[in-house]
């Protein structure tokens, strides 16, 4: 397999030293004024618009998307795109409703948030939830994945390329939220540049196979002998169907999975709550239209990998170790067919992506250590000084970790994508219930919130490794809300039993908020949902795309 040639490095370190070199800049001019906490950890008043908007893609966009998504396009096709799409859907209503209601409360952190609605033990248990999920599930499994694809492609050592990818991380994190936030502005244009040349030259090739030339006539040898990889809603007979399972994805779990993630959020959120909600709005809305663009990137690859690997090319590099097809192989296969040069930017791509996350996630759970356990409950009169070395302590100590667990944490064993999802899944919906119920019904309680974000997940595992095997779920079938495995058990598809948790979540905290009304209702008025024109026009042009999209590819 063709490896990086001196040009590809060229490009690469060109890539490093600018990003490097900027954010040493920026954390320097920051060094002449005394940093404060919401400095580090919120840049409060400093990023503008599309530095929120293109930090929001930088971090959420990674290895698990660029080597998992396009692993899926190979294997199941567009339909995966809906974690894309229905993301720029739900960003909206994210921008609408819920920032708002940070922002006018003063809600910086997400356990402050359940602190000031519910009480300190929820917001405590919950701080512990997400700083173990986003250490041992998050930084573990894009630590792992990055530096399996950069290994991949470069040659070089695994371990090597984990540390390597640790240590720039922390060179970016440690001079806190500002400098993440405008070094992921050139993260991002590498990650798309990149990322739309290797697109670009995986559809020219599939032309070229075909003995045309253009990547027009590549799209349309694509939907003519890929066909079954451009459907957006599975039907039951779909062998994917457990994965996203039919209308799920538009109106059931899906949105618990979206709303979760992008609304709930600490490293999502915390780039738009130092802004003004004008400014942050606007972010959210540049983000969601980038959001648009990104199956263009992580999952067109992967079918044109699909669609080459049906005419016969590269039949075995897309074998594992054991002679099984690895969908995960597609992306790294089609970097190794780049012309020198261009292989080198997809490789800075892959590599923005890989370090603007794992620096927003380092950054998220250094806020939630630091201002939520450490100030709260070890050093309660510490100075911001203090805080600041803390936070910068728990960076470096989060990456250890990472580092030294990753490979016993069985990422390789069920694709990095998959991994993330099932994990948090497992959380989510408890966790979505206590914040959109503490958001929008007063009488929610702390007693209602606690069982929601530890009952929630105990019903989770439940769900997940008790029941199939206690009860037989066949009948749920017909209605597609269970599906036979290998082994013959029926089992309830993972978007479904999000679902299904979350109501019962809902159902207990309305019980419960009847019999005790809480008296920690939020500051909330209709004026504050009220939006400029600007973001109405822009928000209706990405929700008439998202239906445009699935009502063409339905």
């Amino acid at each position: 397999m063709q490896k990086l040639q001196a040009l590809d490095y060229i490009v690469f370190f060109f890539y490093f030293i600018i990003v490097a070199s900027y954010g040493v800049w920026i954390y320097r001019r920051k060094q002449t004024e005394k940093m404060s906490t919401t400095d580090f950890f919120l840049a409060e008043g400093s990023l503008t618009w599309w530095a929120i908007g293109s930090s929001l893609i930088a971090s959420n966009i990674s290895a698990e998307q660029f080597i998992g998504a396009s692993g899926d396009g190979f294997a199941m096709g567009l339909a995966i795109a809906t974690y894309e799409w229905m993301a720029a859907a739900t960003l909206i209503v994210v921008a609408i409703f819920f920032m708002p209601i940070y922002l006018k409360n003063r809600i910086f952190t997400m356990p402050q948030f359940l602190t000031q609605r519910y009480n300190n033990t929820v917001s405590m248990i919950m701080a512990v939830f997400w700083l173990f999920l986003y250490v041992l599930v998050n930084l573990t499994s894009i630590l792992f994945l990055g530096a399996l694809a950069v290994s991949t492609i470069s040659g070089l050592n695994f371990t090597l390329c984990m540390i390597a990818l640790a240590v720039f991380a922390v060179i970016i994190t440690i001079g806190g939220m500002k400098v993440i936030g405008f070094t992921d502005v050139i993260q991002v244009f590498f990650l798309i540049m990149g990322g739309l040349a290797t697109t670009y030259l995986a559809i020219e090739l599939v032309s070229a196979q075909s003995g045309t030339a253009g990547v027009a006539n590549g799209l349309n040898i694509m939907l003519t002998q890929s066909s079954d990889h451009f459907q957006m809603i599975f039907t039951k007979d779909n062998p994917f169907y457990s994965s996203l399972p039919g209308l799920t994805v538009l109106i059931g779990g899906m949105w618990i999975v979206n709303l979760n993630y992008w609304g709930c959020n600490q490293y999502i959120t915390q780039r738009a709550l130092g802004a003004d909600l004008k400014t942050a709005r606007q972010g959210i809305l540049f983000a969601a239209l980038l959001k648009l663009l990104m199956p263009v990137i992580v999952v067109l690859p992967g079918i044109a990998a699909y669609t080459l690997y049906q005419k016969g090319l590269f039949q075995k590099e897309m074998l594992d170790a054991s002679g099984e097809i690895n969908k995960d192989h597609a992306y790294p296969v089609l970097l190794n067919l780049l012309p020198t040069g261009l292989k080198g930017l997809s490789f800075a791509a892959l590599t923005a992506a890989v370090v603007a996350s794992l620096a927003g996630k380092a950054n998220s759970i250094s806020t939630i250590f630091t201002l939520d356990i450490y100030k709260k409950y070890i050093a309660p009169e510490a100075e911001d000084a203090k805080l600041v070395n803390i936070g910068r302590i728990t960076i470096v100590v989060a990456m250890i970790l990472a580092i030294l667990i990753s490979p016993f944490m069985g990422i390789d064993k069920k694709g990095g994508f998959q991994f993330i999802q099932e994990m948090t899944g497992l959380v989510s919906p408890g966790v979505f219930a206590a914040f959109i119920m503490g958001f929008f019904w007063k009488r929610t309680n702390s007693s209602g919130a606690l069982f929601a974000i530890v009952g929630g997940f105990l019903l989770s595992l439940f769900f997940k490794y008790v029941l199939p095997g206690v009860v037989d779920l066949s009948f749920l079938a017909p209605m597609g809300f269970a599906v036979q495995g290998a082994d013959g058990i029926y089992t309830i598809p993972f978007l479904d039993t999000m679902g299904f948790v979350f109501l019962i979540c809902v159902f207990v905290m309305f019980i419960l908020g009847m019999q005790k009304p809480s008296l920690k209702g939020l500051q909330i008025d209709s004026s504050m949902f009220k939006v400029a024109p600007e973001f109405t026009i822009g928000a209706t042009l990405v929700l008439m795309t998202v239906v445009g999209l699935y009502v063409y590819f339905w």
